[in-house]
């Protein structure tokens, strides 16, 4: 099963909840995902990073901090609206608050956890470390791809094969006293690395037989012809990705062009977070067309000319087609794979 991509492997992208709800950022995309709760998905708003916000390794807030936090390297920026970046203020992150594998606010703590060590830090201040002291983690708190805080309690994502992206509520990491289970709603899965392959399955690349020409008789055949094909991005095919998705004006994507950024992201993944590992970026994403193309074919005595058409998709739906088209005498596909990859 594809899972999301874990935080460790998704440079620049956090969740967290304030007192404007919960926020999903996308670094990689330029812009975050604000919704009243992750279980409802209601009021999506998606707005830009201002470009002091972005790249950060950890993003998080508190219901009870009208700040966020980003860390980036052995500092930390502190602002109120990460599409603003106004009365913005830089700290050095202390030595002891360095190196931490995920950071969470929860009240008036910050906990940092450090998985190789098996230990959670808890201090009042990222700068200073003041109160600082080190717990242990229980095993079972140690597995979520994601952390953030809930009031007092710990909220892990983690991707269920029976049940799709979940959210753990403990009351403590210590003892992995587990308060609530709910589900991430799927308008909220797909905007996170590798979602798609959750709600639509996985991407899957190949060539399709668009035209079959053929000679059954007993002499030589010189044809012109003229083969139809779809080249672009077929956006209405992944629409209902982006429908409760309300982009704000602060975005330098529009809609399609975001949902296309989140499809193309999803295609340049591994395997198994349900990607293709390819890059995409010089080909055509522009509203997928019909283009007509005429060749001339010279056949043998019965024999057959195939003409194929390279295409991505998700799950069983082709999405982005190709221009470039190849000729074979044999119905086998071809093998070659027309794009870079990572």
């Amino acid at each position: 099963m594809a899972r999301i991509v874990p935080q460790k492997d998704a440079h620049g992208t956090s969740i967290f909840r304030n007192r404007q709800g919960d926020l999903v950022v996308r670094s990689d995309l330029g812009c975050y995902l604000r919704t009243e709760r992750l279980e409802t998905g209601r009021g999506i708003e998606i707005r830009g990073l201002h470009p002091s916000c972005q790249g950060g390794d950890h993003y998080l807030g508190s219901t009870k901090d009208p700040n966020i936090y980003i860390l980036k390297g052995d500092s930390y920026r502190v602002v109120q609206d990460l599409s603003m970046d106004e009365g913005a203020k830089v700290y050095q992150l202390h030595p002891n608050c360095c190196g931490g594998d995920h950071y969470v606010k929860c009240a008036n703590f910050f906990f940092i956890l450090f998985l190789g060590r098996g230990v959670v830090r808890a201090v009042g201040d990222l700068s200073t470390d003041s109160h600082g002291e080190d717990k242990p983690l229980h095993p079972q708190c140690c597995l979520g791809l994601y952390y953030f805080g809930i009031g007092s309690c710990w909220a892990s994502v983690m991707v269920d094969q029976r049940w799709g992206a979940q959210v753990y509520l403990y009351k403590s990491l210590i003892k992995a006293s587990l308060g609530a289970i709910y589900s991430i709603h799927p308008d909220l899965v797909n905007f996170l690395p590798g979602g798609l392959a959750l709600t639509r399955g996985p991407s899957f690349g190949g060539w399709e037989c668009i035209k079959t020409l053929s000679n059954d008789s007993d002499t030589p055949i010189t044809w012109t012809h003229s083969v139809s094909r779809k080249v672009g991005f077929a956006k209405e095919k992944v629409a209902s990705i982006g429908r409760n998705w309300e982009v704000g004006a602060s975005t330098s994507l529009e809609t399609g062009q975001l949902m296309a950024a989140v499809v193309k992201a999803q295609f340049s993944l591994a395997g198994k977070y349900g990607g293709s590992n390819v890059k995409t970026e010089k080909e055509e994403w522009t509203e997928a067309r019909e283009e007509e193309e005429t060749f001339q074919a010279t056949l043998e005595p019965k024999q057959s000319l195939y003409v194929w058409q390279y295409r991505l998709g998700l799950g069983q739906e082709p999405i982005l087609f190709f221009r470039d088209i190849k000729f074979t005498k044999d119905p086998t596909p071809p093998t070659t794979n027309p794009l870079p990859q990572f």
